[in-house]
């Protein structure tokens, strides 16, 4: 008898953690690598944040909370959800996870049957897909060109609704692209929506409080508030306040939907740690001068990203809107061969190669669901991003 459900196969593990660990431990090893696969800041967690865990500690405030987060967290994500979009709700339509992908399952697992399908605009995050599959439904990966800025155009999406469809996700700002929506490109996907009310939509707005240049990213209900009956706005205080260890994700959705949300989590993980949850408060609430900081810091290193990369031949890197990813092609570097005697075929045998040869490690764009490109994760020093432009250049001019 197989001792592993079939389900399983249906996925892979998450191939950004792969190439993260990878890396990880040919350092460990003694290999001299430049790391650029990790989707984390590298700033501190800000000090009024840790401070507000140890009090929380020597409060004793170290026992199980409610499943869906304490009272005090759900009123803190109601006022920054009002604070920053206007969007007025209540603490019953708000659940509290162990961080955004938590959330996504909950939604996910609670919601579809066999067969459902599920819109993912590509380059997409690695797990939606695998998560939509370990639920038995189906992805439906919509390719979004580097010509429309890796953006889902409304007639895509309306194209890509079926009677089968369940749910569209949208990542915003994206992970891999930094793609992110204005109200007014968001306005023309809620208006093809509008047309299917049987269609679900959940925005993951993970990363909206790193975008630059004065570009705003939207939200879905404050573009359309009639979608709310049918939304799960998705946020957390991994990106934006440097907390990815602490694991804090949450959402908000009506609240038929955080009920069974709840229900599923009741059986899974119960309630995220109490000391993250009171940390999370006074990220939420207490002084936002942080995030400032980071984002000034992000935006030098993007601009310092895309000047170097479209300097590499082979390479040509879009400018993000946000997030702290570039996603640049290098189909000008297919069909030829590295110093080190490999062909480079696909954007897989790039990274590996580059990987092997310079010690830099990246993300294939397969992983993303768009070949002929690679990710960088420029949440990392100055210092180490020009050295790993250094060595990108350098593997790149020595192909033939």
């Amino acid at each position: 008898m197989k001792l592993t459900a079939d389900r399983l196969d249906r996925i892979s593990p998450s191939l950004t953690i792969a190439m993260t660990s990878k890396a990880r431990a040919l350092k460990a090893a003694g290999k001299d690598i430049v790391g650029l696969s990790s989707g984390e800041p590298d700033f501190d967690t800000p000090r009024n944040v840790k401070d507000a865990a140890i009090a929380a500690i020597e409060r004793g405030e170290t026992k199980y909370t409610d499943v869906a987060g304490t009272p005090a967290l759900r009123q803190a994500v109601c006022a920054r959800f009002k604070a920053d979009h206007g969007l007025d709700f209540k603490p019953e339509e708000i659940l509290v996870a162990t961080g955004g992908k938590q959330v996504i399952f909950d939604a996910l697992l609670a919601t579809i049957n066999p067969g459902d399908e599920a819109i993912i605009p590509a380059p997409c995050w690695v797990s939606y897909p695998d998560i939509v599959e370990l639920a038995e439904g189906k992805p439906v990966i919509v390719a979004c060109d580097q010509n429309s800025g890796f953006k889902l155009r409304p007639e895509q999406l309306e194209a890509a609704i079926t009677p089968k469809t369940k749910w569209f996700l949208l990542n915003n700002p994206c992970n891999p692209t930094g793609a992110a929506y204005s109200a007014e490109e968001l306005k023309a996907l809620t208006d093809v929506l509008m047309r299917h009310p049987d269609v679900w939509v959940f925005t993951d707005d993970i990363y909206e409080k790193l975008a630059y240049d004065g570009f705003r990213p939207a939200t879905i209900l404050e573009v359309e508030p009639r979608l709310r009956d049918r939304t799960v706005t998705m946020n957390g205080c991994s990106k934006a306040y440097a907390m990815t260890g602490w694991r804090i994700g949450y959402a908000a959705a009506p609240v038929h939907l955080i009920k069974q949300m709840d229900k599923l989590q009741s059986q899974s993980t119960s309630n995220t740690s109490s000391v993250s949850q009171a940390a999370a408060v006074e990220a939420l609430t207490g002084p936002q001068d942080s995030i400032d900081v980071m984002r000034a810091a992000y935006k030098k290193r993007r601009d310092m990203m895309v000047e170097e990369l479209n300097a590499t031949p082979g390479l040509y890197c879009h400018k993000p809107e946000g997030a702290f990813y570039v996603f640049p092609s290098m189909q000008g570097c297919i069909g030829k061969t590295t110093k080190g005697g490999k062909t480079i075929t696909s954007d897989e045998d790039f990274c590996a190669a580059l990987l092997e040869e310079e010690g830099v490690a990246c993300v294939h764009g397969a992983a993303f669901m768009y070949p002929g490109h690679f990710r960088i994760s420029y949440a990392t020093s100055d210092a180490v991003l020009k050295e790993a432009c250094t060595r990108i250049r350098r593997f790149c001019e020595g192909m033939k």
